[in-house]
């Protein structure tokens, strides 16, 4: 799930303490770096971008990828749409601003749905990095409903939006919100390279 990369309409929370240009600049590298180090052959790389109508006219990202709309309403609404957008079989879900993440992250996560329903990747703010569904049926109507976004609570919804199926935890990794979490992230990536 990509953002156009736009001041003042991408990364908000880390804009108002490095500037919205800074932080669209580095979201902007950020995920081209991401994506050339997730084209992998092992999966099908596909782009939902958000706003609807960056999907299919955006530069900011490879032509070569398959694009998708993620539709209006919050996270959930736009994670739960494109799951059933996707064919049956197993997807996974990431954003952005994952600086760590690498091809043995996603395929670890791929391999943890042949015995779950789902799995999670938690980031240790309490939100997630990753999820993905199994999908041998429809995802449950619930599915990412109730859940407190941005805060510590929401891996623990998303979760429990999910019944009573079998998920697993992948490796956790950090995101990057604010600036004290690109401080923490290693030289290359506060730079976007």
């Amino acid at each position: 799930m990509l953002k156009e990369p736009r001041a003042g309409r991408v990364k908000t929370r880390l804009g108002r303490e490095i500037g919205m240009i800074g932080a669209a600049w580095w979201f902007r590298h950020q995920g081209a770096r991401l994506l050339r180090r997730l084209d992998d052959p092992r999966w099908a790389l596909i782009l939902a971008i958000s706003p609807d109508r960056a999907a299919l006219t955006s530069r900011a990202w490879p032509a070569h990828l398959p694009r998708l709309a993620q539709g209006g309403g919050d996270l959930g609404r736009r994670m739960a749409r494109i799951m059933h957008a996707m064919p049956p079989g197993p997807v996974c879900i990431i954003g952005g601003d994952i600086p760590g993440v690498t091809p043995d992250h996603i395929a670890r996560a791929f391999a943890m749905l042949g015995r779950h329903d789902a799995v999670f990747g938690p980031a240790p703010d309490g939100g997630y990095w990753l999820t993905g569904l199994k999908r041998t049926a429809a995802p449950p109507p619930t599915l990412f409903g109730n859940v407190r976004w941005s805060t510590r609570h929401a891996l623990a919804d998303s979760i429990a939006s999910l019944g009573p199926a079998r998920i697993a935890l992948a490796d956790t990794l950090r995101d990057v919100d604010t600036a004290a979490d690109l401080n923490a992230a290693p030289r290359a990536i506060r730079a976007g390279t």
